[in-house]
């Protein structure tokens, strides 16, 4: 797995300047506006997204094919891919964090507290985005992987809808109330117990993407 994470690594910085720009951008944002949550997590997700790229450059001119000639199983890549998207995505969340932590401070655009807890919703929205992404770019590959997962994004956002809907009509629940009332639960059980169920859709999206994998010819 130590090769697959140097050629990634490698990889992506094919892509440095792309990356610095995004890091002078979120900079920007958070020196000359007063909202540090939103560039927290723009920098966060850009970041994981160099995990797809790797796949993509993979899959150009047909690499899978002379990449599984070498002392690597399918099991592995999948893996590697997944810790890869971790490693990213928790380096650019822990950066951004502390970047966001300053500008707070520093410009006292709101509480520390409130940052913190903003900051730690965002870690499990980005667990779920890579437990999404990564199957759909293992089966279906560059730009088709990208127009799939857009659309299933699509699906999930029409199915979250009608279920809202569809509970209020039928059932007369009002879900939205009912999640606002969450907040009376302690903020730190509920970001764990949110947490967890990330964690646990990670490991059904990898199962998934083995199997994907181990089906896959090239």
């Amino acid at each position: 797995m130590k090769g697959l994470l140097v050629k990634d690594f490698k990889l992506m910085m094919l892509q440095k300047n792309f990356l610095l720009l995004i890091l002078a951008i979120v900079i920007g944002m958070m020196i000359f506006t007063d909202d540090v949550v939103f560039p927290l997590g723009f920098l966060s997700f850009v970041a994981s997204l160099f995990t797809v790229s790797t796949i993509s450059y993979d899959d150009f001119d047909n690499g899978n094919a002379f990449l599984f000639t070498l002392p690597i199983t399918r099991n592995n890549y999948v893996i590697e891919k997944y810790f890869l998207g971790l490693l990213v995505g928790g380096i650019a969340w822990i950066l951004a964090t502390v970047l966001g932590i300053v500008a707070t401070v520093l410009k006292d655009t709101l509480p520390v507290a409130e940052l913190v807890q903003s900051v730690l919703i965002i870690l499990p929205i980005l667990i779920v985005v890579q437990a999404i992404m990564l199957p759909f770019q293992l089966k279906f590959g560059g730009d088709k992987g990208r127009i799939a997962m857009i659309g299933a994004f699509g699906v999930l956002a029409v199915i979250s809808i009608v279920i809202v809907k569809g509970a209020e009509a039928i059932f007369n629940v009002d879900l939205v109330s009912l999640v606002d009332n969450l907040r009376t639960i302690s903020m730190g059980v509920l970001i764990t117990i949110i947490i967890i169920i990330a964690l646990l859709m990670l490991l059904v999206s990898m199962k998934i993407s083995l199997s994907i994998m181990n089906k896959k010819e090239f």
